[in-house]
Parts: structure tokens; sequence; C-alpha cells
């Protein structure tokens, strides 16, 4: 085979999973134009009744926008919390050894092996004894659980990869840990931090099953609220497809925002 039946084959293999990669995503944004006599009449490849009323009611009716408000917060919180916790955790696996920290290590990555239905009972027993039952700070927590055990072992491949002759190189020049960590140290693994928000976001956002369980009304997210669209007319198809198309978003941006480091975590980092 030559080089440029090699590259044809290359081109036609690559075009092809573009389209089948896209076709759902086509198919979803082609029926939140439509209407729900459209969608149940039969088959068409674009609206033949092109409507907004679908992503009208999204945008008006509180029911679903707040769905999209209370996901960004929790997501947000979750983010907020794991970086925190994760980033010392990290630095500590990858510049001391103690007895026990391959366990514990391994310890930490069980808890992500783990379905998050195993600790649906205790969560909800727990939120509900203490009150944080239905609130955004609940669903944050219960995600850390997953999220914190993945971003120590990313964030830990990154940091080992930083020569410790810059920890020594700081101190002899003055500067205090907390310094030194947010000012020398955290700046040099940048790409890492991308990657552990981009995956950490992604977990948090599209996660249902606790979302859904730790939250009935004034923290639920637009994962729940979608779960929920039966009414006395049936399912209307179209308004569910406009918010998926709307839950899709955030996560092209949150791709676009930290493609870069993205690229370079897989490349050089543990991902």
């Amino acid at each position: 085979m030559s080089i440029q039946e090699k590259s044809r084959s290359r081109g036609l293999g690559i075009t092809l999973f573009i389209v089948l990669l896209m076709t759902p995503i086509y198919w979803l944004l082609n029926m939140s134009f439509k209407t729900n006599q459209e969608i149940l009449s039969g088959l068409t490849l674009w609206p033949n009744d092109f409507t907004l009323d679908n992503y009208r009611v999204i945008f008006t009716d509180p029911s679903w926008y707040s769905g999209y408000i209370n996901s960004m917060i929790y997501v947000v919180m979750n983010m907020a919390i794991t970086l925190v916790v994760a980033l010392p955790a990290a630095y500590a696996f990858s510049r001391y050894r103690f007895i026990g920290d391959k366990h514990l290590f391994f310890w930490l990555l069980s808890n992500r092996m783990a379905p998050p239905a195993v600790f649906l009972l205790p969560f909800f027993q727990l939120y509900s004894s203490i009150g944080l039952f239905d609130t955004h700070i609940a669903v944050a927590l219960a995600h850390c659980l997953f999220n914190v055990p993945l971003a120590v072992w990313i964030l830990e491949g990154f940091m080992s990869g930083v020569p410790r002759e810059y920890d020594e190189m700081a101190y002899i020049d003055g500067h205090s840990f907390p310094r030194f960590f947010v000012k020398v140290f955290m700046p040099m693994i940048s790409s890492g931090i991308g990657v552990t928000a981009f995956f950490i976001f992604m977990f948090s956002w599209v996660e249902l099953l606790l979302a859904r369980t730790l939250t009935s009304v004034d923290a639920q997210p637009i994962a729940a609220i979608m779960t929920r669209t039966m009414g006395a007319s049936g399912i209307d198809w179209g308004v569910l497809a406009a918010a998926g198309v709307l839950t899709i978003l955030p996560g092209v941006l949150v791709v676009w925002f930290v493609r870069n480091h993205v690229a370079r975590g897989f490349a050089l980092g543990r991902v």
C-alpha cells in the first residue's frame, strides 16, 4: 500500500469516527428545535417546524434553570474542596516516605473504585441526621469521596516529576512553605492542576445517583430534573432535548479553556 493510499485510508477512518461521534449530538440538537408532535410523527433530518419554545421553557421555568444553577454551585464547591485537600496530600506522597504510605495510597484509590451506590445509604442517613440533606454542600462533600483520591493520584504523578532541588533552593532563599507552594510549586504543575480540575468537573457534572438521592427540591441538579420530565401528557421530548444540549455546553467550555493543560497532562502526567 502506497503512502497516499495509507493517508487516504487514515483520513477516511478519521472522518467516519467523527461522523459516528457527532451523530447523537446532532440528533439531540435537531430534536431540541422540534415540537413534540413532529418528534413523535416520524423521522426527519431537520426541523420542518423550527421552534425555540423548548429553550424558552428552560430559561423561563424556575424548575428548569434552577437545576443548572444548583449543578454549577455544587460542582464549583467540589472542585475547590477537592483541590484544597488533594494538593497538600499529593505533595506529601510525592516528597516523603512514611510507614504505610503505599497502603494508604492504595486505600485512597480503592475508594474511587467503589460504585457510588455503596455509599448512598450512609450518606443519606448521615445528612438527614445533621440537617445537610437537600443542600449543595451535601452533594459536594459526597463527590469528594471519589474526586479526592483521583486528584491525589493525578497530582502526585506531576509533583514527582518536579526535582526536589526546587524545594531545597526555595528553603535556602528563605521562602516559607506556603509561599513556596503557592508562588513557585503550583505554577510548575499548572498542567496537572488543569487536568485534575477537568476530571473533577466532569465527574461531578455528570454524576446522577448521589446528586439525585441527596437532594429533593432546593438543591436538585439538572441531571435529576431531566429524569423527572414525565407529565400528564407524557414525556416532553423537545424540552428534554434542549436541556441535554445546554447540559453539554459547560463541559465543552471547560474542555476549551483547559485544552492546553489537558494535552500536556496526557503527554506528561499520570493520566
